[in-house]
């Protein structure tokens, strides 16, 4: 189940609930005021990946033995 950002429209406050995609447009309960005139929000999500492992580096780039964008399966990052 996701978890959606919601904004409060009586007092502008935001807040995650944990809810079912068929009931994410169901007005919520505003934790701080108790208004359910809300609305979802759109928002990012984190991913993780090749990007995040290449940050701990310290350099930025990716290890030469990572094959490049596909782990060397295809052969683009592989040209010994």
């Amino acid at each position: 189940m996701p978890i959606y950002e919601y904004r409060c429209e009586k007092c502008s406050s935001q807040f995650e609930v944990l809810t079912s995609f068929a009931e994410r447009d169901r007005a919520q309960v505003c934790p701080t005021c108790e208004s359910t005139r809300t609305r979802v929000q759109v928002s990012s999500f984190a991913s993780f990946g090749a990007a995040e492992g290449a940050a701990s580096l310290g350099s930025g780039a990716l290890p030469a033995s990572s094959g490049g964008c596909c782990g060397g399966s295809c052969g683009c990052g592989s040209r010994n």
